[in-house]
């Protein structure tokens, strides 16, 4: 297929691998607006990035996992923030990224509706997992962590250098960026848009084929609840942890992962860009949800990366769970409160600064994590299944970070007919299903 007019592109999900597929496929040289068509289906009816792709923590590494996918990622997340003006966009900028380990402190439980942390309503406590964003870093042996007594960074002063009992970066600088996901998702989506992609409102319920090749896809309007057709020459599913609901024995499952966003008072600001995993000794009383025992004391691992911006925000984020993922997608997820607040205090236990802020916003998404022994994400084309059928799912936690050699890759795969950026087959769909 080699003229840009006799293609048909859907993408089904407008997370950031769907609206980065866009992006890079608008921007192809082949791509022509006025010949080809592609249109991006998102089912929730609040618009993009309102899955992992808004709720995420927005972490960019170097060190993250697979090295193929990594080693084209974080380059064109350079590129993509030169081009267009990222940092001011979506917030990319390079952050330090360190191990602390210290000693929760006691403090008073604040006055129900005082400082954002009042809990209202309760959903599904899953069993506790961990979210493995650090495997990367563990699969590098030349990149071992040394830890020290003591000794903050002179710029982590929103950190308790009385309560740190270890500190040490976790890996070189410029190895460790960021960016706002949900910034960054829809602006991809938009700068897709300006070449020519259309942004369709509407759950899919079938993919079509005829004769071993795609044909188009199904959906439901959401006005009418009926069923239409879009015909498609390329149909790519990016559905993230939902996308075993349309290609049957793909072996992806969702992660629930909770997380919050806290302001701290402007009169404590500017917070250093630092994206910290910490381990924290609770007090024996503290009752935690997501506590692991060490020694007979228990200890608990969340994550803060602070953010860009004028309010100086700082997301925090505790352990996945296996809450079932709901049928009816993103807008159906539900918040445990409990989770939520389980963060907040141990944001409290370590950290005076962040305890004098509010919290922002208390959510919940799913992850979408690939069973089995081999490592996703899946990417590439389902010839087992159907002749243009391209399989972009199963990111895990670095769905924001790998974006950008995805779309690139998916690009390449439908405008050029195979994936030139980097060796991928170790993903391919047919290793999967």
């Amino acid at each position: 297929m080699a003229q840009s007019e006799q293609r048909s592109i859907v993408i089904i999900g407008g997370g950031i691998i769907g609206c980065t597929s866009a992006y890079y496929l608008t921007h192809h040289p082949s791509f022509d607006a006025s010949q080809a068509k592609l249109i991006i289906l998102e089912a929730s009816a609040h618009g993009a990035a309102q899955g992992a792709s808004g709720k995420a923590g927005g972490l960019v590494a170097r060190w993250a996992y697979p090295q193929p996918l990594v080693d084209v990622s974080f380059n064109e997340h350079v590129r993509l923030a030169e081009r267009h003006n990222g940092a001011e966009r979506w917030g990319w900028r390079f952050v330090g990224c360190g191990s602390w380990e210290g000693r929760a402190e006691e403090v008073p439980e604040p006055v129900p509706g005082a400082g954002g942390s009042e809990v209202q309503g309760e959903a599904t406590v899953g069993r506790r997992k961990s979210l493995e964003k650090t495997i990367g870093l563990e699969s590098q042996p030349h990149r071992k962590t040394r830890k020290r007594a003591t000794g903050l960074p002179d710029d982590l002063t929103w950190m308790e250098e009385d309560l740190t009992d270890a500190y040490s970066p976790m890996a070189p600088p410029g190895d460790t960026a960021q960016v706002h996901p949900y910034k960054f998702t829809t602006s991809m989506l938009a700068l897709a848009q300006e070449k020519g992609a259309e942004f369709i409102r509407g759950r899919a319920t079938r993919i079509l084929s005829e004769r071993g090749r795609v044909t188009g896809i199904a959906y439901t309007e959401p006005s009418t609840q009926q069923e239409q057709q879009l015909p498609a020459t390329h149909v790519i599913l990016a559905a993230g942890a939902w996308a075993p609901m349309l290609l049957p024995g793909l072996p992806i499952a969702g992660t629930r992962a909770h997380s919050i966003t806290i302001h701290p008072p402007p009169h404590l600001l500017p917070i250093a860009p630092y994206a910290l995993f910490t381990d924290i000794a609770l007090p024996p009383s503290s009752g935690s949800l997501s506590r692991r025992t060490r020694h007979g004391v228990p200890h608990a691992t969340p994550e803060f990366y602070a953010r860009p911006g004028p309010e100086g925000e700082v997301y925090a984020c505790g352990p996945g769970d296996d809450a079932p993922l709901p049928a009816g997608g993103v807008d159906e997820v539900e918040v445990d409160q409990r989770a939520c607040e389980e963060v907040w205090r141990q944001v409290r236990a370590v950290s005076r600064v962040l305890r004098a802020g509010n919290v922002q916003a208390r959510q919940a998404c799913y992850l979408p994590v690939v069973q089995g022994r081999r490592q996703g994400p899946i990417i590439g084309e389902a010839k087992e299944r159907a002749r243009g059928l391209i399989v972009a799912a199963g990111h895990t936690c670095w769905g924001i970070c790998n974006a950008p050699g995805t779309g690139r890759a998916i690009a390449e795969l439908v405008m050029e007919g195979e994936i030139k950026c980097a060796d991928l087959r170790s993903l391919q769909p047919g290793l999967f299903i």
